[in-house]
């Protein structure tokens, strides 16, 4: 019997390795050094103008008192429509709930469903906190591989292959995060014709990057493909990467209706209603002027262009571009073996990291943290000049190994 205060379903857990990075970043950061962080998940743009007068005008207007649990009517009415406009989705305002960030909405929608020895499915690389979020609500993580080769995308095979009797949930997140992976219209159906097959398994769809997606690409929804899974879809979405509203904490999930009230009673014995105030804003982020959406997708794609640009002219490093998302996943395979000035040999995707921080003084996110080593995370949300000086401390830091 353990002797730790501290509940099982925590112990197994640990911190975010996203968290934990930028912590250190910032550590080095108070001791003096100068750090190029190519961390921080967020964008790098203020929110814009009219949503945050449209808190002030709630504010100014008492609206700073409790909503119902499950988010304002308006609020909820204005992501309904929002579904229907821009996805082709159907949902009653009644089948959505309003959280406190998209992190908050997937937790509780495993909080729900989830009992012990239920499988989630999980395609890597993966979101570093599906798989503890499996773990803290008692389920098990089951990760299914889907390599450089695949463009890092689960195909239908590798879900066909890993579906077992205890196949709970599977999560998809398109763009994804770390690789900025989109899925076409062919790629959903076939995963589609699969999960059709398995009527037990329940599908979360993060799609708090689908606004930014590069390439003139157009946008299609699982349920846009195959509506006949609606019952079993719960859709995850909020403001923070659309429209740089990350410390809004404003997230929000449409679903079947027996998960969205189940969600609702937990919230309403945890944390409540999400900030009034954040609700204001999202309200005006959902319908007011969406120019604002084009025109950081626009300076993403440019960064995107020059920080790839940059990368695959690093010897033993290779890149290939997202297709969305504001993330570069690199693969540091060929670094693997090579010995710093120090004489270390970098063993693993950990140690290319912290020599780059150490040595270099650039901050990036070891591929291990999100199932997939030999890699690292590059956020190119902050601007070209720091996307220079990055890399070429990078290249720099390259040339000195031996």
């Amino acid at each position: 019997m353990s002797t730790s205060r501290i509940a099982g379903r925590i112990r197994r857990i640990k911190p975010s390795p996203s968290s934990a990075a930028a912590e250190r970043a910032a550590a080095l950061r108070r001791e003096g050094k100068k750090i190029v962080n190519l961390v921080v998940g967020e964008p790098d743009f203020d929110t814009p103008e009219h949503i945050r007068r449209a808190a002030f005008e709630a504010m100014e207007r008492g609206e700073t008192r409790y909503t119902a649990t499950a988010g304002t009517p308006a609020l909820r009415t204005a992501i309904a429509q929002k579904l229907a406009r821009e996805n082709g989705l159907d949902f009653d305002p009644a089948q959505i709930i309003v959280t406190c960030g998209a992190k908050h909405a997937i937790f509780n929608a495993l909080a729900v469903t989830v009992d012990s020895g239920d499988e989630v499915l999980i395609p890597a690389p993966y979101w570093v906190s599906y798989p503890d979020m499996a773990l803290a609500c008692d389920g098990t993580p089951v990760i299914l591989p889907c390599p450089e080769e695949q463009d890092f995308k689960l195909t239908a095979q590798t879900l066909a292959a890993h579906i077992t009797p205890k196949s709970r949930w599977l999560m998809l997140n398109s763009p994804t995060n770390p690789t900025g992976a989109t899925y076409s219209p062919e790629e959903l159906r076939a995963l589609a014709d699969v999960l059709i097959e398995h009527p037990r398994i329940l599908i979360l769809t993060d799609d708090i990057y689908e606004h930014i997606r590069y390439d003139g690409r157009n946008v299609r929804h699982l349920l846009s493909v195959e509506p006949a899974l609606q019952s079993r879809v719960v859709v995850v979405n909020g403001v923070s990467k659309t429209y740089a509203m990350t410390g809004w904490r404003i997230g929000y999930a449409a679903g079947p209706a027996d998960i969205i009230a189940a969600m609702d009673t937990l919230q309403s014995q945890s944390t409540s209603n999400a900030s009034s105030v954040g609700q204001a804003a999202a309200l005006a982020a959902l319908t007011g002027d969406q120019s604002f959406v084009a025109e950081c997708v626009q300076v993403y794609e440019r960064r995107r262009n020059r920080a790839v640009e940059l990368l695959n002219q690093i010897p033993g490093l290779s890149c290939k571009a997202p297709g969305g998302a504001f993330y570069l996943f690199v693969n540091c395979a060929g670094l693997i073996g090579r010995k710093t000035p120090t004489g270390q040999t970098l063993e693993n995707d950990s140690d290319v990291v912290l020599y780059f921080l150490e040595t270099a003084g650039v901050a990036l996110i070891a591929g291990s943290a999100y199932g997939t080593p030999n890699y690292f995370r590059a956020s190119i949300a902050t601007s070209i000049e720091i996307i220079d000086e990055g890399c070429d401390k990078l290249r720099r830091a390259v040339g000195e190994l031996r």
